[in-house]
């Protein structure tokens, strides 16, 4: 029964029956099933299931996410959702790559949306957007932008004037690419989500009347929805919504196919023998379900977030978002597939058989990588902006870089003049981790955990640093507020506050990688692997003389901590802690005759 299924931490969905339209007859586009009907009634929940054109409609839903699969293998991932025999396609909208800088919006290559949703109508799949402008999805800041954070009196998810002028204008861009895509105009989109699991958050009674106008007024009509947990749904509707009332229809508007793993801890694995007989039960109760994941992707770059529900202090995520779904990280096909493919099989009409399988990529491993040249951190700061002075210490987000947009993600490095050594105390006030030197010699870390160090004694002035990384940040809960990173607050040494720093933004974007790479490093002589300890960049040249570049995996064991790039493209972080020791290398990243990778490791202790 529901309850039942409530303990499973599904969750179910609130449907909103006051926001019905009437649609012009439009013709069908690029929807290759029904290409040649006219559109009559879009998805609607008048009665105890769901019907599409008037006709009863299972939703059979599962999640991928545009911006965590490269764009080349978009189709193929697609391909392989209908061949396991579903037919909608959920996905979020990130509000923090679309807009990156206030006012400065991206929708092309990887984040062209559009391009997403063509596609998925080519294939025949509808679609459940999720466009935020909270979205969680284990994404940093819950896909929240960074520079929201500059405003230091900003109440994220409320309608305090600086979140709801920033929504709009967010929301002026992305609904007005996707009001087309609607199905009452021949597109696949046939519901949006209003916001995401709000009742779990709950501050603000006006926030969501707010979303769901900020809707409808540019331009959304088809079904809107929300999505909550068993603890929100009570907090988390609309005036108007329906919840759980017999005479409506139901969804799992996600059922967990598998877990997020934060490093440190151990990988997440649930089975398929564990999952395959709740999805059979949800089905049997005329329920429409929604897998998440059905293909988690990758976190690329510095997008995963952190944890802190129940924690003392926030656990990063890994870059990994393999989430053990039924499709993998790399794509592949896994027992859970093929036992939802046979399951769903019996949802489709004999005359409309399952498509078959696509063919798997092959995977072709590649000689070992060989360092061939490195340069320290220290002399890579001649290719960052000028250091930013300030008496006291400033957040990353607040830093005066990136059109005054500060430093979303990466690193900082605090340095100030000290006489003495001592007790360094950094009260809390490290976001998220300190690499900690004198002189430019590595003497430890302050984090969560460590918050006192000893600086050994010497003679004169001398110059400490403080290196501090950007770990990722929370993506739920209650703290979203508290999420400014870099130095925070002061930082003691001997109970004397310190003052007066030069502030080095690194925020290892693209452009900054690329005026390294290209100059003269100091080479490694003979060539040979080297094993990564210190602050260093390393660079490898890896030679690929194939017909077809394949992608594969990178193995980060042996390594400590940093991020990797390849071809200019940010692959993630690693760190030794686990339980993430590979990283996985997109076959179109790579180049036919060469592939340059760029290494920044960290000590760790």
């Amino acid at each position: 029964d529901l309850q039942d299924l409530q303990k499973l931490n599904v969750f179910f969905l609130f449907l909103f029956s006051e926001f019905f339209h009437s649609f012009k007859v439009l013709p069908l586009r690029n929807h290759p099933e029904t290409r040649r009907m006219n559109r009559v009634e879009g998805l609607r929940a008048n009665s105890s299931q769901f019907t599409l054109e008037r006709k009863p409609f299972l939703i059979l839903g599962g999640s991928i996410h545009y911006f965590r699969v490269p764009r080349a293998y978009w189709e193929d991932r697609l391909l392989k959702m209908k061949a396991c025999g579903l037919n909608t396609l959920t996905t979020y909208v990130p509000w923090n790559l679309h807009e990156p800088e206030r006012g400065v919006f991206k929708f092309e290559d990887q984040l062209d949306l559009e391009a997403y949703l063509r596609l998925a109508a080519s294939l025949g799949l509808w679609v459940i957007l999720r466009p935020g402008p909270y979205i969680c999805a284990e994404w940093d800041l819950g896909g929240l932008p960074s520079w929201l954070l500059r405003d230091p009196q900003m109440k994220l998810r409320t309608t305090y004037s600086g979140f709801i002028d920033a929504a709009n204008s967010f929301f002026d861009e992305v609904i007005k690419k996707v009001v087309p895509h609607q199905y009452s105009k021949g597109g696949p989109i046939i519901a949006v989500q209003v916001e995401n699991e709000y009742g779990s958050y709950a501050t603000d009674e006006n926030y969501m009347p707010f979303i769901k106008e900020a809707l409808l007024s540019r331009g959304i009509t088809e079904l809107l929805l929300t999505s909550d947990n068993k603890d929100g749904l009570k907090l988390g509707g609309v005036k108007g919504g329906i919840v759980r009332l017999p005479q409506k229809p139901k969804m799992v508007m996600e059922y967990w196919s598998g877990w997020f793993d934060l490093w440190g801890g151990l990988h997440h694995v649930y089975t398929a023998e564990e999952m395959i007989p709740v999805v059979t039960e949800i089905l049997k109760l005329d329920m429409s379900i929604n897998l998440y994941m059905f293909h988690g992707g990758t976190n690329f770059g510095f997008m995963s977030g952190a944890f802190a529900v129940g924690l003392p202090a926030p656990e990063p995520m890994v870059t990994s978002y393999d989430y053990d779904a039924p499709l993998s990280e790399a794509g592949d096909y896994t027992n859970k597939y093929h036992l939802l493919r046979n399951l769903f099989s019996h949802y489709h009409s004999e005359s409309q058989p399952l498509p078959e399988l696509p063919p798997v990529h092959e995977r072709r491993a590649y000689q070992p990588a060989v360092i061939q040249q490195h340069i320290s951190l220290w002399d890579s700061l001649r290719f960052t902006d000028k250091p930013f002075k300030s008496e006291r210490p400033v957040n990353m987000e607040n830093l005066p870089v990136n059109n005054n947009n500060g430093q979303s993600y990466g690193y900082t490095l605090y340095e100030t003049t000290i006489t003495s050594g001592g007790a360094l105390k950094s009260q809390n006030n490290v976001r998220d981790r300190a690499l900690v030197f004198v002189d430019k010699h590595f003497v430890g870390v302050l984090d969560y955990t460590v918050q006192e160090l000893a600086v050994p004694d010497g003679k004169g002035k001398r110059t400490l640093g403080l290196l501090v990384e950007n770990c990722g940040r929370v993506n739920y809960g209650k703290t979203l507020d508290e999420q400014r990173k870099g130095l925070v607050g002061d930082i003691l040494l001997n109970e004397h506050t310190l003052r007066d720093f030069n502030i080095h933004s690194l925020d290892m974007k693209p452009a900054f990688v690329n005026r390294f790479v290209c100059v003269s490093y100091y080479s490694v002589s003979p060539p040979t692997f080297v094993f990564p300890l210190g602050n260093m960049f390393f660079s490898f040249n890896i030679l690929i003389s194939l017909r077809t570049v394949m992608g594969n995996w990178l193995c980060s064991q042996g390594w400590s901590k940093g991020v990797v790039f390849i071809n200019g493209k940010n692959l993630g972080r690693y760190w030794s802690t686990g339980p993430q020791q590979t990283l996985y290398v997109p076959g179109p990243w790579l180049h036919r005759e060469t592939a340059y990778t760029v290494i920044f490791p960290h000590k760790h202790l």
